[in-house]
């Protein structure tokens, strides 16, 4: 299943020369992750009150294309992989159908304190 996230890209996105500027796709790829846990009707800040939350463990992206200031961009994300404490997924931002960014994602989950903790068994099976 694939997750699509729409947004257009804001002058405060861009460097001086109306590029996004290469940082802020992590932003457009967060805001997405977000929407797509959202839509599989999982609540973050009760999760959070429970004492489980969702880090980022690592990043591998690639810079393929310029995006420009108001372009319209989709991120399409995807699960990959899904273990007990860990999901791996594939973003992809495209500017009509044109890939400008791919990043693949891992996340873990932990507990507030910081230590590794199991995903909870119905976002294992929310995100198979």
């Amino acid at each position: 299943m694939t997750h699509t996230f729409a947004l257009q890209v804001y002058y405060e996105d861009t460097d001086m020369g109306g590029i996004v500027y290469h940082a802020n796709y992590l932003r457009f790829i967060e805001r997405a992750r977000s929407q797509w846990v959202r839509s599989l009707g999982i609540d973050q800040t009760a999760l959070r009150e429970a004492g489980v939350v969702f880090v980022v463990r690592q990043i591998e992206c690639d810079f393929l294309s310029a995006a420009r200031f108001e372009d319209l961009l989709t991120v399409e994300t995807r699960v990959s992989e899904v273990t007990g404490a860990r999901l791996k997924l594939e973003q992809v931002v495209l500017r009509d159908r044109q890939v400008v960014f791919t990043a693949r994602v891992t996340v873990v989950s932990m507990e507030i304190s910081g230590r590794p903790t199991r995903l909870p068994a119905e976002i294992r099976a929310l995100a198979s």
